[in-house]
């Protein structure tokens, strides 16, 4: 087993992933921006260094102060994450080259399942259903026009080498087509170093259904069933649940024997999501793999009782997985809210700024995946993911009110962030049937403006902004290798004692 592991990556999937190498007894080191030099990462890993500038494509996006960094630390091995190098071929094998572990795919299924427009053509050979596309990558416009008439309106414009919404423009008209180009093409460079991008037909209505997988590297590959993922903004997931309401057993059981034959072709190790887009009328279509830890991991984690963080290191390590697909199975229901630092009344736009006070939700079957604390900054540069709120219960409506309740108690104050819309979107009506579709935002929450805070909750701001000034906050150090003090509430206390005389 690995002695030391790099996290390449920050926020809340980078405490995800030191929190599991603690309990596996791994040391680790988080790496970070300057403008994320006191995140709650670098707070809580046993070494912290320095990579560069904000902006990601001079720091998290550049493999060689990545690689530099971990032959500094002497690390065994690097783990992505998701977002950033996590989907990057040529970083894993530069990682390949340099004797240094990369906790995921191999390089050569990693470089397949990342260009989307490859992976399409190998599974279509396979006999695995896809959605009609591009067979390949061009650049001329006028050539990628061609190819929309030849798909038909409505096309999504898709990044070749990535996910996350990054980089996606649906495209209902001719007219439309080289402006949405141009955009999702300097999304995908900003988000993936790589501004290909390719077109396939937009499927109206769908629902979003998605199977995790594991595939060790001695050919066992097992799915952990699926997770509904329809409720999205900007082509990004907010809300995500487990069991889906929209399969029965027989459809989920071809559909994740579908997801294994897609791992076994594109002979793919380590965790991988398999993504679909079912219609109306049952019929579901290869959308993509995800060739990483998928952001709404936590419900696939609380329904099986498989912690994939683990399961990822040890494939890394070589270890063979532990259970055989009949071995699986799915218990009550999970629902995972993402926490985003936006404002849902004005467009999403990402909101910044200081962190005034900070209360997270807890309480049975709560689950709180975080990198944020009271009097942290939310820097500009990345994606505004502050935490995911997860709630389980034996069945979905216990789940449901489970998590409008923690919800209800979930304080974030200081910057704009989605918690009373995902409260209201938890709460309609439709979502409580299950009918959901990618544009349940679209159809149910165009003119959402929601409840303004109350003056108590303003008064609150104040008071905590007013702690902050007085008690500040952690000042980090200059040097490049540092490693934190973790805040103790006894160091804020004063003068005390133990009893006695």
């Amino acid at each position: 087993m690995f002695k030391k592991i790099m996290i390449a990556n920050r926020g809340e999937i980078a405490v995800r992933i030191i929190k599991a190498c603690q309990e596996m007894g791994i040391s680790t080191v988080a790496v970070f921006s300057d403008a994320d030099r006191l995140s709650l990462h670098v707070q809580i890993a046993d070494e912290a260094i320095g990579i560069g500038p904000p902006p990601a494509m001079e720091s998290y996006l550049d493999i060689d102060r990545i690689i530099q960094a971990a032959q500094k630390t002497g690390v065994d091995a690097i783990h992505p994450g998701y977002g950033f190098l996590a989907e990057n071929a040529a970083f894993a094998r530069r990682c390949e080259k340099e004797k240094i572990v990369f906790i995921g795919p191999n390089s050569d299924a990693l470089e397949l399942v990342g260009d989307k427009v490859r992976s399409r053509q190998t599974l279509e050979k396979a006999d695995i259903p896809i959605i009609p596309g591009m067979k390949g990558i061009v650049k001329d416009t006028s050539a990628i026009k061609a190819e929309a008439q030849k798909i038909g309106y409505p096309v999504m414009i898709k990044a070749s080498a990535g996910g996350g919404g990054k980089g996606m423009r649906v495209v209902y008209t001719e007219k439309e087509l080289t402006p949405a180009l141009e955009a999702g093409m300097r999304e995908a460079k900003s988000a993936f170093g790589d501004e290909s991008v390719y077109l396939e037909k937009y499927i109206e209505e769908p629902r979003h259904v998605e199977f995790q997988a594991l595939a060790d590297n001695h050919g066992n590959v097992v799915h952990l069933f699926e997770r509904e993922c329809s409720i999205q903004r900007r082509h990004q997931k907010i809300v995500e649940e487990t069991p889906s309401q929209a399969l029965d057993s027989e459809l989920r059981a071809r559909m994740g024997e579908t997801a294994r034959k897609v791992m076994q072709v594109s002979e793919y190790n380590n965790a991988g999501t398999v993504e679909f887009l079912l219609d109306k009328d049952k019929n579901f279509y290869f959308l993509e793999v995800n060739a990483r830890l998928q952001v709404e991991h936590p419900v696939t984690e609380l329904t099986t009782g498989v912690d994939l963080v683990h399961h990822q290191i040890k494939i890394a390590a070589g270890e063979k997985l532990p259970f055989k697909q009949e071995d699986l199975e799915q218990k009550g229901h999970a629902i995972e809210c993402r926490i985003y630092a936006e404002d849902p009344r004005n467009n999403f736009l990402p909101s910044s700024g200081k962190i005034l006070y900070f209360k997270e939700p807890r309480g049975p079957g709560v689950r709180h995946d975080c990198g944020i604390y009271s009097g942290w900054d939310v820097p500009i540069y990345y994606d505004p993911i502050l935490a995911k709120l997860i709630v389980w219960a034996e069945n979905r409506e216990t789940a449901c009110q489970r998590m409008i309740k923690a919800l209800d108690d979930y304080v974030i104050l200081g910057v704009q962030t989605s918690i009373r819309f995902l409260r209201d979107l938890i709460g309609h009506p439709q979502f409580h049937k299950g009918e959901t579709t990618t544009h349940f935002i679209q159809d149910h929450f165009a003119d959402w403006t929601g409840e303004k805070d109350s003056e108590e909750k303003q008064r609150l701001a104040l008071l905590a902004a007013a702690f902050d000034s007085l008690h500040g906050t952690t000042s980090g150090k200059g040097s490049q290798t540092t490693k934190k003090e973790i805040y103790s509430p006894w160091l804020s206390l004063g003068k005390w004692r133990l009893g006695g005389k």
